[in-house]
């Protein structure tokens, strides 16, 4: 008797996750999701909040088991109505390794209205979002430009590395 093969089956990386907009009621997650990954620039709980209420068609949480495990949050620039300026991706760390990020990025790539270009700041240390942001444009077969945006001497806090800007697109 063979064994079911069904029975080896596990249920893909895909399935595990639900990609959907923000909902004021995500905003503490999103919260938490970025305070936890202990990298990204802590906005108050206030503030994401707004995030989810007034830039939801621009943002998307990532669901496993009904609760917020990752989210990216974006806004449509004012100046350039097809570009969408990526402000924050984090992932809850027990659920990296799935691709999550980049699959929140396709995910707003293939939803957002005339979205035809993606940008986002990186400080130079930061290693996995440039290879999230270079993994992006390649599969997307588009341009990417890295351009100096702001320099230590822009911030009035102490410590905060430059912000290089990586611009994505047409796509």
């Amino acid at each position: 008797m063979t064994p079911d093969a069904s029975d080896d089956q596990k249920p893909s990386d895909e399935s595990l996750f639900v990609l959907r907009q923000p909902t004021i009621s995500d905003g503490g997650a999103m919260w938490r999701v970025a305070k936890d990954s202990r990298t990204l620039d802590l906005n108050t709980s206030y503030a994401y909040l707004l995030w989810a209420r007034d830039f939801a068609t621009t943002s998307v949480v990532a669901v496993r088991a009904g609760g917020v495990v990752g989210f990216v949050s974006g806004y449509i620039r004012p100046d350039a109505p097809h570009t969408l300026m990526v402000w924050q991706v984090a992932v809850d760390a027990d659920q990296r390794g799935h691709g999550l990020a980049g699959r929140m990025l396709d995910h707003l790539a293939d939803t957002v209205p005339g979205m035809t270009s993606l940008e986002t700041t990186i400080t130079d240390d930061n290693a996995a979002s440039r290879a999230l942001f270079g993994a992006f444009a390649r599969k997307r077969d588009a341009n990417h430009q890295e351009i100096d945006l702001f320099t230590r001497e822009h911030f009035p806090d102490e410590g905060h590395e430059p912000e290089v800007l990586h611009r994505i697109g047409p796509f």
